[in-house]
């Protein structure tokens, strides 16, 4: 019995602390910033605060007009910034005029 809860305790408890798949991505801001301009000739589109129980991050997308790709971070307070998503053929939807008549 003894045995077998040990075992169980073990296991829940290196998947409890295990890194997450995307931890390989995951470096500091300031150099996941520069590699994303001088390889990716990306700047900062969009971001905003994510707000969660446990705690606040900031999801920023980074975008190139030159090249067409696209990542998108999530950076903890700790300054420790994780690629989420990257991709190519990166577009923005232009905001339609408001035209008369029409509800805005």
């Amino acid at each position: 019995m003894f045995k077998r809860l040990l075992s169980s305790a073990l296991i829940f408890g290196m998947a409890a602390i295990a890194p997450p798949a995307f931890a390989a991505s995951c470096a500091p801001r300031d150099g996941v910033v520069e590699r994303l301009q001088q390889t990716y000739s990306e700047n900062l589109t969009a971001g905003g605060l994510q707000q969660s129980q446990s705690v606040n991050t900031v999801v920023e997308v980074w975008s190139s007009a030159e090249t067409g790709s696209f990542t998108v971070l999530v950076t903890h307070p700790t300054g420790i910034s994780c690629i989420v998503a990257a991709g190519e053929h990166y577009f923005e939807v232009a905001t339609p005029a408001n035209l008369p008549g029409l509800p805005s």
